[in-house]
């Protein structure tokens, strides 16, 4: 049994090299050309993200502890299944925007990009709150609870660019040119430099990864206060974003549970931030739920979302072709 090795500014400037190396790897040699993503290609990739992080699981394990692997593995499953419900909202603005589908995967990259420092800040701000103020924990639990509910009942069926205030300001700064110029976000006129359409979209991805943000950051705080476990899984979850919208766009119909499930997971998380507040120093109420138990609960809530949502899909196709069949 190997000691537990303490966390070092060394450790957290690798991680984050390593994902900087990945990063660059894949846009610089993968996808320097800009192509469509095909499903076997994203499916792939996801596969690669996915088997990385759990290398890095594993990687916890004679080094912090079976606990903190644990706890990684159930940070980097809460932010993956939310970010299926953000891998929706980005179809649309694509879909809205009317984004050449070669182009998307290059949004995405600096989206991911722009979403990793985002998310970092915020997780860094949330840990040292955290630490001089427990009772926040409270207040995030609460908080999950109120959104998870809300969750179930609202939409993304629409998008409203002309309400989101980056966009506008970005409108009143810079001239916006009336069609897209291949994969660049900017362009140099007459009048001085001006933002393509595939500029706003990306800064439409990023308000609104901010805005999903809000919601996944607090959740794995309900798992562990630890900022390191809680930004690897984080990014980790995060890296795998892009493969997997490209894997799911093109099958939102076959996961309409998945939203219900997802509310779930944040009203079970938000629960478990009430009763089982990590390290409060003031314990109103308190029913241990272990980290194992977490993750199970959380994979269950995602696995059967998804079961029932295919299921419900195959009935309805069924369905359909048995009616077209019938003689009229």
């Amino acid at each position: 049994m190997f000691g537990v090795v303490a966390i070092t500014p060394w450790h957290w400037a690798g991680f984050i090299v390593c994902v900087l190396f990945f990063l660059a790897l894949d846009l610089g040699v993968f996808h320097r050309r800009a192509h469509v993503v095909k499903f076997k290609e994203a499916l792939v990739w996801t596969g690669v993200w996915f088997a990385l992080s759990m290398l890095f699981a594993a990687a916890l394990i004679p080094t912090r502890g079976r606990q903190e692997a644990v706890e990684f593995i159930t940070g980097y499953l809460i932010e993956f299944s939310l970010s299926m419900d953000n891998v929706f909202v980005i179809a649309i603005i694509f879909t809205y925007f009317r984004v050449p589908t070669q182009y998307q995967h290059r949004v995405l990259f600096w989206g991911i990009l722009g979403a990793l420092l985002m998310r970092g800040a915020m997780i860094a701000a949330g840990a040292a709150l955290i630490q001089r103020f427990m009772w926040l924990l409270y207040f995030f639990g609460a908080f999950l609870v109120f959104t998870g509910v809300k969750m179930l009942f609202t939409s993304d069926a629409a998008v409203h660019p002309e309400k989101n205030p980056v966009l506008r300001l970005a409108k009143k700064i810079f001239p916006i040119t009336p069609d897209f110029h291949g994969h660049k976000f900017t362009v140099r006129n007459p009048q001085g430099l001006a933002l393509t359409p595939l500029a706003l979209v990306l800064l439409m991805v990023e308000t609104t990864d901010l805005i999903f943000a809000v919601d996944s950051i607090p959740a794995i705080f309900a798992v562990t206060t630890k900022p390191f476990i809680v930004f690897t899984s984080n990014v980790c979850a995060i890296l795998g974003l892009r493969s997997l919208y490209f894997v799911l766009a093109q099958a939102i119909g076959y996961f309409r549970y998945l939203k219900v499930g997802l509310s779930f997971v944040l009203v079970f998380i938000g629960i478990k931030m009430l009763i089982d507040p990590h390290d409060a120093p003031e314990k109103w109420f308190q029913l241990e739920i272990p980290g194992g138990v977490s993750l199970l609960v959380v994979a269950g809530i995602i696995a059967t979302a998804i079961v029932l949502s295919l299921t419900a899909a195959r009935r309805e196709t069924r369905n359909t072709s048995h009616s077209r069949s019938k003689p009229h």
